[in-house]
């Protein structure tokens, strides 16, 4: 396949006019087959990763149900989200339990739709002042047992789990997790800028949320923000759909991490995709109004968003965020914080040939290449 007329993303020069071939399912110097695709008028970009959402369409990777995680797979990839980290909520063992088990089957079995790379441990093992939406009744201290049990029925697809560091056991935690290949993420947190640097000292390179579930910024006590600022191999996330974060402090915080760490997710409910109302979430109801979501009853409590990665790219722009630099953060540097950037999120020799072709005036998809072939 020979994709030509577009201009090209590329991890250090932005955008190049130039063709993209691929040679069946990766990205070659010369293609194979007849097939050429016309992209003039485009920018041809890396398939999305979403490594922190929850569930699309009226599913919710929660659920553990096999029918649920193939339509959150089918969904993304139409939305461009061509690899996929889902989250869990804070739950019980023996429901937590059950989502691991159901997304190691779904990826044995090679299912369509996007690629489940991964998923993330987003509870229980979070601070009870910043819950957020999360279900108090199961939050739990850090524990590597529970970490190991979920991990094997998951069969090692555990790439990321939240702490909060100021719980107990949490820094043994986070050093015998990141020894066994877990990425950590501080997050859900009251920590204060000493407890997050040490956390990030034994060995967590990632934040939840920025800004969303731990202390704000003060100049006085920067706190899990300013810590992560400090320590160069922090990647923290940000939802980009314009109701968890201000525009003014995207830019900023782009400016201030640079675009080369900066992770952009969804954090999307099972309302994404669906119409206003009142949706189940983690043991708990929310509610949707237009692209906010909240607690049932509690219209100050933030659920999460209900805008695909796709979308929070967009809006990212809107802010006015450079396109290169919201593509990185929601391609390159995800893939790369979950440690399979050499693998897929950008568009070199030997990568995954997965590619989406956006209108270079309104950013809206006009194609989706995943790993060789035209998605229909």
């Amino acid at each position: 396949m020979r994709i030509t007329g577009g201009l090209v993303f590329d991890l250090e020069k932005g955008f190049l006019e130039k063709d993209l071939c691929t040679d069946g399912a990766v990205i070659s110097s010369e293609s194979t087959g007849e097939t050429v695709i016309d992209a003039s008028g485009c920018y041809v970009i890396p398939g999305l990763v979403d490594v922190h959402f929850h569930g699309c369409v009226g599913e919710d990777f929660s659920d553990a149900t096999p029918e649920g995680l193939q339509a959150m797979a089918d969904y993304e990839l139409s939305e461009g989200v061509a690899y996929i980290c889902p989250a869990g909520m804070t739950l019980p063992e023996e429901q937590l339990s059950p989502i691991c088990k159901n997304a190691a089957a779904h990826k044995e079995k090679q299912a369509d739709g996007a690629e489940l790379v991964g998923l993330h441990l987003e509870g229980p093992f979070l601070s009870s002042a910043k819950k957020g939406a999360q279900n108090s009744d199961f939050l739990h201290d850090p524990d590597i047992p529970m970490l190991r049990r979920l991990q094997s029925d998951a069969k090692g697809l555990v790439k990321l789990v939240t702490v909060a560091p100021e719980q107990p056991g949490a820094m043994e935690f986070i050093r015998t997790a990141t020894a066994e290949g877990i990425h950590v993420s501080v997050g859900h947190t009251i920590a204060d800028y000493d407890t997050a640097s040490a956390a990030f000292a034994a060995g967590a390179d990632h934040a939840t949320h920025l800004y969303n579930g731990m202390p704000p910024l003060h100049h006085r006590e920067p706190g899990v923000i300013g810590a992560a600022r400090d320590d160069e191999k922090v990647m923290p996330e940000i939802i980009c759909d314009g109701i968890h974060v201000h525009g003014s402090v995207i830019r900023a915080t782009f400016a201030m991490f640079g675009a080369e760490r900066m992770i952009l997710i969804s954090d999307s409910l099972r309302a994404t995709g669906m119409p206003d109302g009142e949706y189940p979430f983690g043991g708990q109801m929310i509610e949707v109004h237009g692209n906010r979501a909240t607690l049932l009853g509690h219209p100050e409590t933030l659920a999460g968003s209900v805008t695909s990665l796709m979308g929070c790219m967009r809006q990212a722009v809107k802010f006015g965020i450079p396109l290169a630099d919201a593509v990185r953060a929601a391609s390159y540097n995800p893939a790369k914080s979950i440690g399979m950037e050499n693998r897929f999120g950008s568009l070199e020799k030997g990568k995954d040939a997965t590619c989406v072709l956006l209108d270079k005036e309104t950013l809206a998809i006009q194609k989706i290449i995943f790993r060789g072939n035209v998605v229909k």
